[in-house]
């Protein structure tokens, strides 16, 4: 098997740095078999670093190429909102990929340790393209499908996710956005670049396309779209707002891609023991004090507690899926500061987070959670109650920054058209079942 930290030596027309082999075959060549793009994270046709590397490799050996992905069921308590926003887009990914491409797309269901190998196996493929993640769960996914395929497939990753690939970008865990931020932006005139053209396939797949998914049934117009393409279209616009796209451009790149470093180099990213030695010393100096609120997660969930406010972003993230970044990092501090201690805490908002959140299980939900509860990416402030020296927020605080009874106002508005949807959508049902009711 080839070093874990070996980059790609073939010819491609990605940029180097973001590809790793990860495992060579033993043939030392693609061109006996198709090639196989299992796709997990980036999920879009276009401006896929990875898809665009998959065909590339396919023409230069003239070999069909196949896309392939395994619908993880229930991944880390993934609800029906997060399967549901998922699936729609899948649903409509695969019917343009074959259209378009006419490349075929396979969807397994069951653990990818087993659907991955075997359709390589079946196949006879040559070379598998993956996608990157620096979470445990794939990385340990990975490293097992490399064990199980056999010695002549060969393995590249590919990170499409970052503009500025997570290892080019730095080779240690960063402190901070202040000292990450000069390395990526010393590295953008190379990687913030337009895309080439994601060329046909030379040869076509010739065995039979997975065209019987019952997407129907799988779920009762969502695509991702590329970091990398949202920044090249805001740097096109910055003369009519440079600070405007400035403090977006700081958000895309450098926060996003400090997510996937920290996750990438701190195994306990979704632990305490994942702070600063600072941090967690201030955290355990005050994990006794006395709590004026002591909620459980079920109060929590529900939103009852005796903060208007707090309750109005957790039912707004109940309801949409999201809150503004604002807004949960004001929530994520109250958590820490109505649980019995910080782990209690951290726990709660990732469960939270996860279960409800658009971007739970995802880097930059952990380190959302992370920066508010534990200080990371973040300095020490003046040392309080409960908080030690963590940034404390509280709801004078908020009102000093918006308008919170405007807010508190339109949240119960969302929650009421919602309420009066599924009603009518119930009474809707029920109407329908009438007749059937009535003369059975």
């Amino acid at each position: 098997m080839a070093s874990l930290s070996s980059p790609a030596t073939q010819n491609t027309t990605v940029q180097p740095g973001r590809i790793r082999v990860i495992k060579e075959g033993s043939k030392r060549k693609v061109g006996d078999g198709p090639v196989v793009y299992w796709m997990f994270r980036d999920q879009r046709l276009r401006d896929n670093w990875a898809l665009i590397h998959a065909v590339d490799q396919a023409n230069r050996s003239n070999v069909p190429v196949a896309v392939a992905f395994n619908l993880f069921d229930q991944f880390l308590g993934a609800k029906a909102r997060q399967l549901g926003f998922m699936l729609r887009g899948l649903c409509q990914l695969q019917s343009r990929i074959e259209e378009t491409l006419q490349i075929p797309f396979f969807l397994f269901q069951g653990e990818a340790e087993e659907t991955i190998p075997a359709f390589l196996r079946d196949c006879g493929a040559s070379l598998l393209v993956t996608d990157f993640s620096p979470l445990r769960q794939f990385r340990t996914c990975q490293n097992e499908i490399c064990k199980r395929v056999s010695d002549s497939v060969t393995i590249h990753e590919v990170d499409a996710h970052n503009i500025v690939p997570i290892r080019v970008a730095s080779e240690k865990l960063e402190y901070s956005a202040r000292t990450l931020r000069g390395k990526i932006n010393k590295l953008l005139p190379e990687y913030l670049i337009d895309f080439p053209m994601l060329q046909q396939p030379n040869n076509k797949w010739v065995e039979a396309t997975n065209q019987s998914v019952d997407w129907n049934n799988l779920i009762d117009n969502v695509f991702e779209v590329s970091a990398q393409r949202c920044a090249l279209e805001a740097r096109k616009v910055r003369n009519l707002s440079p600070q405007s796209a400035d403090a977006f451009l700081e958000e895309l790149i450098v926060r996003r891609e400090l997510a996937d470093n920290f996750c990438f180099y701190q195994p306990n990213y979704d632990s305490i023991h994942g702070a600063w030695e600072w941090a967690r010393k201030t955290l355990a100096d005050h994990a006794s004090d006395k709590r004026e609120h002591i909620y459980s997660k079920e109060q929590l969930e529900k939103a009852q507690t005796a903060d208007p406010l707090w309750n109005a972003s957790q039912l707004e993230m109940v309801c949409h899926g999201k809150m503004h970044g604002f807004m949960r990092m004001y929530w994520a501090k109250k958590i820490l500061e109505w649980t019995r201690g910080p782990e209690e805490a951290l726990a709660i908002a990732i469960y939270l987070n996860d279960k409800y959140e658009i971007d739970g299980r995802d880097p930059s939900g952990y380190v959302g959670c992370m920066w508010s509860i534990c200080g990371i990416h973040d300095q020490g402030w003046k040392e309080r109650p409960i908080f030690g020296k963590i940034r404390y927020m509280n709801y004078a605080g908020c009102k000093r920054k918006f308008d919170v009874d405007g807010y508190i106002t339109y949240v119960k508005r969302i929650v009421g058209d919602i309420k009066k949807r599924k009603a009518e959508n119930e009474l809707h049902k029920t109407t329908k079942e009438l007749p059937r009711l009535v003369f059975a």
